[in-house]
């Protein structure tokens, strides 16, 4: 009997990047189905509404081979990979401080279900520096973020800051 793997992969994704991207394409060679979480942060003041964010990931993923899935939660990381019936966490690091924080995450998830693993993959070195919170950042001062995010994802976020207001005008 084969036991399919599953990994879930969670984050905001608000928006999306570049950065989250690789993590998803090289997560999916991984397992069997992949479940991209896309949830709500108490610590973060989103920019898109999660239905927003997720038909974004869809968007995004489209293309990418594989059995990939998106989906909202708002639970324990460890309640949603164990109704997802998920074995492993996927996880991507950028620096040193990602590390810390994540291995920390890591072994609190594994005193809640050890029988999911977490997997760290480095992010590629040209996009280590990406980060949602600096592409709004950015984007709010007017500066350009192509770089960072697809074409699609750029036009939802002027788009957004077009509706909200530049800063520093």
């Amino acid at each position: 009997m084969t036991t399919t793997r599953t990994g879930v992969y969670p984050g905001t994704f608000d928006p999306i990047t570049r950065g989250h991207m690789d993590i998803i394409r090289r997560g999916a060679t991984l397992v069997d189905r992949l479940v991209i979480g896309v949830t709500t942060n108490p610590s973060k003041s989103p920019m898109f509404t999660i239905e927003e964010r997720m038909e974004m990931v869809k968007r995004e993923v489209a293309d990418i081979r594989g059995d990939i899935h998106v989906v909202s939660f708002d639970s324990l990381l460890m309640d949603f990979a164990e109704r997802e019936g998920a074995n492993m966490i996927v996880r991507g690091l950028r620096a040193v401080a990602d590390f810390e924080y994540e291995y920390q995450m890591a072994g609190m998830n594994q005193q809640l279900n050890d029988r999911v693993e977490t997997v760290f993959l480095m992010a590629d070195v040209s996009l280590q520096p990406i980060a949602s919170r600096l592409v709004k950042e950015i984007a709010l001062y007017g500066g350009a973020i192509r770089k960072f995010v697809s074409p699609a994802v750029e036009i939802d976020v002027a788009r957004r800051v077009s509706e909200i207001g530049r800063k520093g005008s």
